[in-house]
């Protein structure tokens, strides 16, 4: 037999991992494909009053409302919607995020000895997103940590603003 079903594929080593890569402002990025649930075409998500710059709104998936952030804006990028925008829902933080990105453009499985640690001139804001680097193709991928997207003082007002109920801000209509 020549099938893999655990997904190893060339070396077969165990050690690989399997990225799924996205744009964001012509940048690669990735995540690791455990940390994504689904991708979705974009939709405009509900606004949350109060909400923090960063959250764009709340997105209905599988009955729950799960927050919504673009990260074109986390990272200071442009964020035009395009027919390729797309929502990627990860694991996060024991729940869902959503993560508004420019493009998919693949899954890519890498051996783990390939995503090597950012180069310590990495600086600024972003730096503490990032997990490593892949050089594939004449690529550099930014691999992203997932846990690492919100500090923990954003965590909290995003908390803040999930825990109060969208119906308590409305008044009766008349």
């Amino acid at each position: 037999m020549t099938a893999m079903p655990d997904g190893a594929g060339g070396g077969g080593s165990g050690d690989d991992i399997q990225l799924v890569t996205f744009k964001v402002a012509g940048q690669d990025f990735a995540f690791n494909i455990f940390q994504v649930e689904r991708i979705l075409r974009y939709e405009a998500p509900a606004p949350l009053p109060k909400a923090p710059e960063f959250l764009e709104g709340v997105l209905q998936y599988q009955a729950a409302a799960v927050p919504l952030i673009d990260l074109r804006k986390r990272l200071g990028v442009a964020a035009p919607l395009r027919d390729d925008t797309r929502t990627m829902i990860l694991e996060w933080d024991g729940g869902k995020l959503g993560v508004v990105v420019d493009a998919v453009t693949e899954v890519m499985q890498v051996a783990a000895t390939e995503v090597t640690a950012p180069h310590s001139i990495v600086r600024g804001l972003a730096a503490e997103y990032i997990t490593g680097l892949v050089v594939k193709n004449k690529r550099t991928i930014i691999v992203m940590n997932t846990g690492r997207l919100l500090a923990s003082k954003e965590k909290l007002a995003l908390q803040t603003v999930l825990d109060e109920p969208p119906g308590k801000q409305e008044k009766g209509k008349a």
